[in-house]
């Protein structure tokens, strides 16, 4: 229980934060009936870009505040609170009223090297990619034609033309069976993260959509290719994201001003009467 002082009343005030008791509960139950570790995510999005804050570094959460660090840290589950519909095509329709849910699943301890996103079109599946492309995986390039043939026979068997729209983005897991997991469905369209891929090369009809074979199958392929993750820039505020990739010049400009006018302040204070 916590209390919240009004620093702006004239009168001491103490006012007493909202508790939940029903909802705790619940939450409470369904944790330990998992196991008694979660990973959390709202409707769509899960607080990947929150890790960093969290005391283990990781999204497993055993407790509601846990959960609720994460969530409060997040900016994709600020996007999908405040705007969810934003790259939506029908933007002058009215928002649809949302039933907001939080889903835990069961902690599992998962290679990153064994998630793959995959991108259906007219319920064919026309591209894979490494989910994980910062970092390269040995056993992807070794086993490409197996992991391929997997995921395919994964989705004839379990999704194809199950699923209400024809297009959508699937993510998956191959264990080190060999074995193929669903682990989430997602919008077809530039809200999702196309990794490896461009959604221009995904939407265009192009060379990508029309292999009829195989889907195109896409990861890192060596070293030399690693790349940090994109997480990385929620760590921190946007403004030095930008002011050290020169991305916004008008930023560096009014850094640099500053900086000279500092150092002409701290040259006057110095300078004898």
């Amino acid at each position: 229980r916590t209390y919240i002082h009004n620093i702006d009343s004239d009168a001491e005030e103490d006012v007493q934060a909202p508790e939940f008791p029903d909802f705790t509960s619940k939450v409470l139950e369904a944790i330990n009936a998992l196991g008694g570790r979660v990973f959390p995510k709202l409707n769509w999005s899960a607080p990947r870009d929150a890790n960093w804050i969290a005391l283990n570094s990781s999204l497993q959460c055993h407790s509601l505040s846990d959960i609720f660090l994460l969530f409060k840290s997040s900016d994709f589950i600020t996007h999908d609170l405040t705007q969810p519909f934003l790259q939506c095509s029908d933007q002058d329709s009215p928002d649809p009223v949302i039933n907001y849910e939080l889903v835990l699943r069961k902690w599992s301890e998962l290679i990153p090297g064994g998630e793959f996103r995959c991108f259906v079109k007219e319920n064919k599946l026309i591209a894979i990619s490494q989910r994980d492309y910062t970092q390269f995986y040995q056993h992807i390039l070794k086993q490409e034609e197996q992991t391929c043939q997997a995921i395919q026979e994964f989705f004839s068997q379990h999704i194809q033309y199950n699923f209400l729209d024809e297009d959508f983005v699937f993510d998956v897991y191959r264990d080190s069976q060999g074995r193929v997991w669903l682990i989430d469905l997602n919008p077809f369209g530039e809200v999702t993260d196309s990794l490896l891929f461009t959604w221009e090369e995904l939407t265009s009809g192009g060379e990508i959509s029309q292999q009829q074979e195989c889907p195109a199958f896409r990861y890192t392929t060596s070293e030399v290719t690693v790349q940090p993750s994109p997480c990385l820039s929620y760590r921190i505020p946007r403004d030095f994201v930008d002011l050290s990739t020169g991305e916004d010049a008008y930023k560096l400009i009014d850094f640099l001003k500053l900086k000279s006018e500092q150092e002409e302040s701290d040259e006057e204070e110095s300078s004898p009467q």
